[in-house]
Protein backbone atom coordinates (compact mmCIF):
# COMPACT_ATOMS: atom_id res chain seq x y z
CA UNK A 1 0.00 0.00 0.00
CA UNK A 2 3.23 2.32 -0.23
CA UNK A 3 2.60 3.66 -3.23
CA UNK A 4 -1.30 4.59 -2.56
CA UNK A 5 -0.18 7.63 -0.06
CA UNK A 6 -1.10 10.98 -1.01
CA UNK A 7 0.93 13.29 -3.16
CA UNK A 8 1.05 15.87 -0.76
CA UNK A 9 2.63 13.87 1.62
CA UNK A 10 5.39 12.77 -0.54
CA UNK A 11 6.05 16.48 -1.45
CA UNK A 12 7.35 16.30 2.18
CA UNK A 13 10.65 14.36 3.32
CA UNK A 14 12.20 13.31 5.99
CA UNK A 15 15.15 16.05 6.90
CA UNK A 16 18.77 15.32 7.72
CA UNK A 17 17.93 16.70 11.33
CA UNK A 18 15.69 13.74 12.18
CA UNK A 19 18.36 11.14 11.59
CA UNK A 20 20.67 13.27 13.56
CA UNK A 21 17.94 13.71 16.51
CA UNK A 22 17.70 10.37 16.71
CA UNK A 23 20.92 9.37 17.05
CA UNK A 24 21.59 12.50 19.48
CA UNK A 25 19.04 10.62 21.78
CA UNK A 26 20.67 6.97 20.95
CA UNK A 27 24.25 8.67 22.42
CA UNK A 28 22.54 10.89 25.06
CA UNK A 29 23.93 13.70 24.30
CA UNK A 30 23.12 17.30 25.67
CA UNK A 31 20.47 19.08 23.65
CA UNK A 32 21.38 22.53 22.14
CA UNK A 33 19.53 21.51 19.02
CA UNK A 34 15.56 22.28 19.53
CA UNK A 35 14.40 25.21 20.72
CA UNK A 36 12.48 24.20 23.98
CA UNK A 37 13.58 25.25 27.33
CA UNK A 38 14.58 22.41 29.76
CA UNK A 39 14.16 24.33 32.98
CA UNK A 40 10.67 24.79 35.06
CA UNK A 41 7.69 26.82 33.60
CA UNK A 42 6.87 29.80 35.57
CA UNK A 43 5.56 28.21 38.97
CA UNK A 44 2.07 30.74 38.65
CA UNK A 45 1.32 29.23 35.48
CA UNK A 46 2.25 25.86 36.53
CA UNK A 47 -0.42 26.83 39.42
CA UNK A 48 -2.91 28.08 36.88
CA UNK A 49 -3.46 25.23 34.69
CA UNK A 50 -3.80 22.98 37.57
CA UNK A 51 -6.43 24.84 39.14
CA UNK A 52 -8.24 24.75 35.60
CA UNK A 53 -8.09 21.19 35.33
CA UNK A 54 -9.39 20.44 38.75
CA UNK A 55 -12.35 23.23 38.01
CA UNK A 56 -13.11 21.00 35.41
CA UNK A 57 -12.01 23.14 32.39
CA UNK A 58 -11.31 20.01 30.62
CA UNK A 59 -13.52 19.88 27.53
CA UNK A 60 -13.41 21.69 24.07
CA UNK A 61 -13.46 25.67 24.63
CA UNK A 62 -13.01 28.89 23.55
CA UNK A 63 -11.72 31.58 26.13
CA UNK A 64 -12.78 34.72 24.88
CA UNK A 65 -10.50 36.56 27.57
CA UNK A 66 -7.12 35.61 25.75
CA UNK A 67 -8.83 37.53 22.61
CA UNK A 68 -9.28 40.72 25.01
CA UNK A 69 -6.12 40.66 26.86
CA UNK A 70 -4.56 40.29 23.32
CA UNK A 71 -5.78 43.15 21.89
CA UNK A 72 -5.02 45.31 24.64
CA UNK A 73 -1.57 44.23 24.27
CA UNK A 74 -1.54 44.80 20.57
CA UNK A 75 -2.71 48.65 20.91
CA UNK A 76 -0.51 49.25 23.81
CA UNK A 77 2.60 47.85 22.02
CA UNK A 78 2.14 48.40 18.54
CA UNK A 79 -0.52 51.09 18.05
CA UNK A 80 -2.85 48.33 16.42
CA UNK A 81 -6.55 48.65 17.21
CA UNK A 82 -7.94 44.95 16.50
CA UNK A 83 -12.00 43.66 17.11
CA UNK A 84 -11.30 40.85 20.18
CA UNK A 85 -14.46 39.42 19.19
CA UNK A 86 -13.94 38.92 15.36
CA UNK A 87 -10.38 39.13 14.74
CA UNK A 88 -9.06 36.68 16.18
CA UNK A 89 -8.69 32.81 15.88
CA UNK A 90 -7.18 30.53 19.24
CA UNK A 91 -5.40 27.64 17.92
CA UNK A 92 -3.38 24.57 18.64
CA UNK A 93 0.13 26.52 19.00
CA UNK A 94 1.14 28.90 16.57
CA UNK A 95 2.21 26.00 14.18
CA UNK A 96 -1.95 25.34 13.65
CA UNK A 97 -2.11 29.39 13.63
CA UNK A 98 0.52 29.34 10.62
CA UNK A 99 -1.10 26.02 8.51
CA UNK A 100 -4.40 27.50 9.39
CA UNK A 101 -3.76 30.61 7.73
CA UNK A 102 -1.97 29.37 4.04
CA UNK A 103 -4.94 26.99 4.07
CA UNK A 104 -7.08 30.30 4.09
CA UNK A 105 -5.42 32.27 1.67
CA UNK A 106 -3.62 29.87 -0.87
CA UNK A 107 -4.81 28.15 -3.93
CA UNK A 108 -2.83 25.83 -6.06
CA UNK A 109 -0.32 27.75 -7.96
CA UNK A 110 0.02 30.63 -6.18
CA UNK A 111 3.41 31.71 -4.76
CA UNK A 112 4.39 32.90 -1.78
CA UNK A 113 7.77 34.09 -0.87
CA UNK A 114 9.56 33.91 2.28
CA UNK A 115 13.57 35.08 3.58
CA UNK A 116 15.97 32.34 3.44
CA UNK A 117 16.93 30.63 5.42
CA UNK A 118 13.72 29.93 6.73
CA UNK A 119 11.66 27.74 9.48
CA UNK A 120 11.21 24.41 7.81
CA UNK A 121 7.91 24.14 8.57
CA UNK A 122 6.77 27.40 6.66
CA UNK A 123 7.66 25.31 3.15
CA UNK A 124 5.55 21.99 4.07
CA UNK A 125 2.68 24.21 4.92
CA UNK A 126 2.89 26.00 1.57
CA UNK A 127 3.40 22.71 -0.60
CA UNK A 128 0.31 20.82 1.06
CA UNK A 129 -1.67 24.03 0.19
CA UNK A 130 -0.59 23.47 -3.58
CA UNK A 131 1.32 26.73 -3.17
CA UNK A 132 4.72 27.27 -4.18
CA UNK A 133 7.49 28.47 -2.28
CA UNK A 134 9.51 31.33 -3.44
CA UNK A 135 12.56 32.38 -1.47
CA UNK A 136 14.22 35.43 -1.46
CA UNK A 137 17.93 35.31 -0.18
CA UNK A 138 19.46 36.96 3.36
CA UNK A 139 22.93 37.46 2.86
CA UNK A 140 25.69 36.92 5.76
CA UNK A 141 27.13 38.13 8.03
CA UNK A 142 24.63 40.23 9.15
CA UNK A 143 21.76 38.68 7.05
CA UNK A 144 20.40 41.19 5.16
CA UNK A 145 18.02 41.17 2.03
CA UNK A 146 18.98 43.63 -1.31
CA UNK A 147 16.30 46.35 -1.03
CA UNK A 148 16.16 47.35 -4.82
CA UNK A 149 15.95 43.90 -5.51
CA UNK A 150 13.26 42.33 -3.62
CA UNK A 151 10.42 43.41 -6.08
CA UNK A 152 11.98 40.77 -8.88
CA UNK A 153 10.78 37.66 -6.71
CA UNK A 154 7.19 39.35 -6.75
CA UNK A 155 5.01 37.74 -9.60
CA UNK A 156 1.84 38.10 -10.64
CA UNK A 157 0.67 34.62 -9.01
CA UNK A 158 2.32 35.96 -5.68
CA UNK A 159 -0.72 35.71 -3.03
CA UNK A 160 1.39 36.45 0.55
CA UNK A 161 4.66 37.08 1.89
CA UNK A 162 6.01 35.78 4.96
CA UNK A 163 7.57 37.46 7.38
CA UNK A 164 9.51 35.42 10.57
CA UNK A 165 10.74 38.36 13.01
CA UNK A 166 12.90 38.18 15.08
CA UNK A 167 14.11 35.14 12.91
CA UNK A 168 14.99 31.67 13.65
CA UNK A 169 17.57 30.79 12.81
CA UNK A 170 19.48 33.53 12.73
CA UNK A 171 18.37 36.29 15.57
CA UNK A 172 17.70 38.81 12.95
CA UNK A 173 15.78 41.30 13.76
CA UNK A 174 14.42 43.25 10.81
CA UNK A 175 14.85 47.16 10.53
CA UNK A 176 12.01 49.69 10.44
CA UNK A 177 13.98 50.26 7.31
CA UNK A 178 13.64 46.69 5.69
CA UNK A 179 9.88 46.57 7.11
CA UNK A 180 9.12 49.48 5.37
CA UNK A 181 10.61 48.60 1.84
CA UNK A 182 8.33 44.95 2.50
CA UNK A 183 5.08 46.86 3.31
CA UNK A 184 5.47 48.91 -0.01
CA UNK A 185 6.85 46.13 -2.09
CA UNK A 186 3.37 43.91 -0.58
CA UNK A 187 1.32 46.94 -1.37
CA UNK A 188 2.41 47.59 -4.45
CA UNK A 189 1.65 44.05 -5.61
CA UNK A 190 -1.83 43.70 -3.57
CA UNK A 191 -0.54 40.24 -1.93
CA UNK A 192 -1.08 39.47 2.02
CA UNK A 193 1.52 39.22 5.15
CA UNK A 194 2.13 36.50 7.12
CA UNK A 195 4.10 36.71 10.08
CA UNK A 196 5.36 34.83 12.93
CA UNK A 197 6.46 36.84 16.01
CA UNK A 198 6.54 33.98 18.29
CA UNK A 199 10.42 35.71 19.37
CA UNK A 200 8.45 39.32 20.23
CA UNK A 201 8.98 39.17 23.53
CA UNK A 202 12.93 38.18 23.32
CA UNK A 203 14.99 40.94 21.55
CA UNK A 204 18.50 42.37 23.17
CA UNK A 205 20.52 44.94 23.04
CA UNK A 206 17.90 47.42 23.38
CA UNK A 207 16.55 46.31 20.15
CA UNK A 208 12.55 46.83 19.57
CA UNK A 209 10.27 44.36 17.81
CA UNK A 210 8.29 46.24 15.35
CA UNK A 211 5.03 44.09 14.42
CA UNK A 212 4.75 44.74 10.18
CA UNK A 213 1.24 45.21 10.54
CA UNK A 214 1.56 48.51 12.39
CA UNK A 215 3.42 50.12 9.40
CA UNK A 216 0.59 52.07 7.07
CA UNK A 217 -1.58 50.22 4.97
CA UNK A 218 -0.47 46.73 6.30
CA UNK A 219 -3.00 45.94 8.64
CA UNK A 220 -5.39 45.26 6.14
CA UNK A 221 -3.14 42.53 4.63
CA UNK A 222 -1.28 41.06 7.24
CA UNK A 223 -1.98 37.87 9.68
CA UNK A 224 0.01 38.08 12.61
CA UNK A 225 0.92 34.45 14.10
CA UNK A 226 2.11 33.97 17.76
CA UNK A 227 2.08 32.00 20.74
CA UNK A 228 2.53 31.34 24.79
CA UNK A 229 5.49 28.99 23.85
CA UNK A 230 8.55 30.76 23.64
CA UNK A 231 7.92 34.08 25.70
CA UNK A 232 6.21 31.54 28.87
CA UNK A 233 8.57 28.54 28.39
CA UNK A 234 5.60 26.39 27.84
CA UNK A 235 6.11 25.04 24.37
CA UNK A 236 4.22 21.80 24.98
CA UNK A 237 0.60 23.47 26.17
CA UNK A 238 -0.07 24.36 22.58
CA UNK A 239 -1.08 27.94 22.48
CA UNK A 240 -1.33 29.80 20.06
CA UNK A 241 -3.73 32.51 17.91
CA UNK A 242 -3.95 34.12 14.50
CA UNK A 243 -4.98 37.70 14.26
CA UNK A 244 -6.16 39.27 11.02
CA UNK A 245 -9.04 41.31 9.74
CA UNK A 246 -12.39 40.16 10.23
CA UNK A 247 -13.00 38.03 7.06
CA UNK A 248 -9.96 36.79 6.78
CA UNK A 249 -10.19 35.80 10.77
CA UNK A 250 -13.65 33.77 9.73
CA UNK A 251 -11.85 31.81 7.01
CA UNK A 252 -9.02 30.53 9.34
CA UNK A 253 -11.58 29.95 12.03
CA UNK A 254 -13.24 27.87 9.58
CA UNK A 255 -10.32 25.71 8.87
CA UNK A 256 -9.09 25.34 12.67
CA UNK A 257 -12.37 24.21 14.10
CA UNK A 258 -12.36 21.62 11.01
CA UNK A 259 -8.55 20.04 12.53
CA UNK A 260 -8.62 20.41 16.10
CA UNK A 261 -11.75 22.04 17.00
CA UNK A 262 -9.94 23.87 20.03
CA UNK A 263 -7.00 24.57 21.87
CA UNK A 264 -6.24 22.58 24.98
CA UNK A 265 -8.64 23.72 27.47
CA UNK A 266 -7.12 23.92 30.58
CA UNK A 267 -4.35 25.88 29.16
CA UNK A 268 -6.07 28.70 28.10
CA UNK A 269 -7.53 29.18 30.92
CA UNK A 270 -3.86 29.56 32.05
CA UNK A 271 -3.21 31.79 29.07
CA UNK A 272 -5.15 34.54 31.04
CA UNK A 273 -2.96 34.18 34.22
CA UNK A 274 0.23 34.43 31.63
CA UNK A 275 -0.96 37.32 29.25
CA UNK A 276 -2.11 39.40 32.18
CA UNK A 277 2.20 38.92 33.65
CA UNK A 278 3.53 42.52 34.94
CA UNK A 279 6.48 44.31 32.88
CA UNK A 280 8.79 42.65 35.20
CA UNK A 281 7.98 39.50 33.51
CA UNK A 282 8.98 40.47 30.50
CA UNK A 283 12.34 42.38 31.54
CA UNK A 284 13.29 39.71 33.29
CA UNK A 285 13.04 37.39 30.11
CA UNK A 286 15.28 39.53 28.11
CA UNK A 287 18.03 39.69 30.87
CA UNK A 288 18.56 36.10 31.39
CA UNK A 289 18.09 35.18 27.95
CA UNK A 290 20.86 37.93 27.29
CA UNK A 291 23.09 36.48 29.49
CA UNK A 292 22.54 32.71 28.20
CA UNK A 293 23.23 34.18 24.60
CA UNK A 294 26.34 35.65 25.61
CA UNK A 295 27.72 32.74 27.10
CA UNK A 296 26.99 30.62 24.53
CA UNK A 297 28.38 33.23 22.02
CA UNK A 298 31.90 33.27 24.23
CA UNK A 299 31.92 29.48 24.24
CA UNK A 300 31.62 29.06 20.59
CA UNK A 301 34.25 31.64 19.75
CA UNK A 302 36.63 30.53 22.36
CA UNK A 303 36.13 27.15 20.54
CA UNK A 304 36.73 28.16 16.93
CA UNK A 305 33.46 29.13 16.04
CA UNK A 306 32.67 32.15 13.78
CA UNK A 307 30.02 34.18 15.37
CA UNK A 308 30.01 36.96 12.79
CA UNK A 309 26.18 37.82 13.90
CA UNK A 310 25.34 38.32 17.35
CA UNK A 311 21.76 37.41 17.29
CA UNK A 312 19.13 40.72 18.12
CA UNK A 313 16.60 38.41 19.13
CA UNK A 314 15.21 34.42 19.13
CA UNK A 315 17.38 32.05 21.36
CA UNK A 316 19.63 30.61 18.71
CA UNK A 317 22.86 31.77 17.80
CA UNK A 318 23.93 30.40 14.01
CA UNK A 319 26.95 30.16 13.94
CA UNK A 320 29.54 29.52 11.25
CA UNK A 321 32.22 26.57 11.57
CA UNK A 322 36.01 26.80 12.35
CA UNK A 323 38.34 28.03 9.75
CA UNK A 324 39.88 25.08 10.00
CA UNK A 325 37.21 22.97 9.60
CA UNK A 326 36.57 21.06 6.21
CA UNK A 327 33.38 19.02 7.82
CA UNK A 328 30.01 19.92 5.92
CA UNK A 329 27.48 20.77 8.39
CA UNK A 330 26.35 17.89 9.03
CA UNK A 331 29.01 15.81 9.31
CA UNK A 332 29.89 18.07 12.02
CA UNK A 333 26.99 17.60 13.81
CA UNK A 334 26.95 14.26 13.90
CA UNK A 335 31.15 14.38 15.04
CA UNK A 336 29.77 16.83 17.99
CA UNK A 337 26.62 14.53 18.78
CA UNK A 338 29.31 11.23 18.73
CA UNK A 339 32.51 12.41 20.31
CA UNK A 340 31.61 15.52 22.24
CA UNK A 341 27.72 14.20 23.45
CA UNK A 342 26.43 17.19 22.44
CA UNK A 343 23.82 18.29 19.95
CA UNK A 344 23.06 21.23 17.59
CA UNK A 345 21.41 21.72 14.03
CA UNK A 346 23.00 21.53 10.97
CA UNK A 347 22.26 24.71 8.84
CA UNK A 348 21.62 23.60 5.47
CA UNK A 349 18.22 22.17 6.83
CA UNK A 350 17.04 25.78 6.91
CA UNK A 351 18.37 27.11 3.26
CA UNK A 352 16.98 26.90 0.05
CA UNK A 353 18.52 29.15 -2.78
CA UNK A 354 21.65 28.68 -4.40
CA UNK A 355 24.42 30.95 -3.12
CA UNK A 356 25.52 33.41 -5.19
CA UNK A 357 29.35 33.26 -6.25
CA UNK A 358 30.52 36.42 -4.19
CA UNK A 359 29.38 34.86 -1.24
CA UNK A 360 30.78 31.53 -1.66
CA UNK A 361 29.58 28.59 -3.24
CA UNK A 362 29.58 26.33 -0.18
CA UNK A 363 28.00 29.08 3.20
CA UNK A 364 25.34 27.20 2.92
CA UNK A 365 26.85 24.07 4.52
CA UNK A 366 29.01 26.04 6.95
CA UNK A 367 26.53 26.90 10.04
CA UNK A 368 25.53 25.09 12.62
CA UNK A 369 22.39 26.61 15.05
CA UNK A 370 22.79 25.99 18.58
CA UNK A 371 19.49 26.32 20.66
CA UNK A 372 20.55 28.81 24.26
CA UNK A 373 17.17 28.25 25.95
CA UNK A 374 18.60 25.93 28.57
CA UNK A 375 19.22 26.07 32.06
CA UNK A 376 22.60 27.40 33.35
CA UNK A 377 23.57 23.57 34.06
CA UNK A 378 23.18 22.51 31.00
CA UNK A 379 24.93 25.12 28.90
CA UNK A 380 28.06 24.32 31.41
CA UNK A 381 28.17 21.32 31.17
CA UNK A 382 28.08 21.61 27.16
CA UNK A 383 30.79 23.72 27.68
CA UNK A 384 32.31 21.15 29.37
CA UNK A 385 32.10 18.11 27.08
CA UNK A 386 33.31 20.58 24.07
CA UNK A 387 36.14 21.41 25.58
CA UNK A 388 37.27 17.89 25.85
CA UNK A 389 37.60 17.86 22.64
CA UNK A 390 39.93 20.38 21.77
CA UNK A 391 42.90 20.48 19.73
CA UNK A 392 46.24 22.02 20.91
CA UNK A 393 44.92 25.64 19.69
CA UNK A 394 42.36 25.61 21.59
CA UNK A 395 39.54 24.46 19.09
CA UNK A 396 37.22 21.78 18.54
CA UNK A 397 38.66 19.27 15.99
CA UNK A 398 37.39 15.36 15.00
Amino acid sequence: MEGKVSRASRKLEASPIQELSQLAQTCGAINLAEGFPDFPAPPHLKAAALSAITADFNQYRHVQGICHLLATQMKGRHGIAVNALSDFVICCGQSEAFAASIFAIVDPGDEVLLFDPAYETYESCILLAGGIPVYVPLSPPDWSFKKDELMKYFTSRTKALVLNSPHNPTGKVFTRDELETISEACKIMECFAITDEVYEYITYDRELHISLASLPGMQERTIITSSLSKTFSVTGWRIGWACAPANIASAIRNIHVKITDSAPAPFQEAALTALQSPPDYYCSLRTEYEARRDYVVQILSVLGFQVRFKPKGSVFIFAELPDHCELSDIEFVKKLIEKAGVAAVPGCGFFHTTPQPQDGEKYQRRYIRFAFCKSGETLSAARQKMEQCVNEDGQLSF
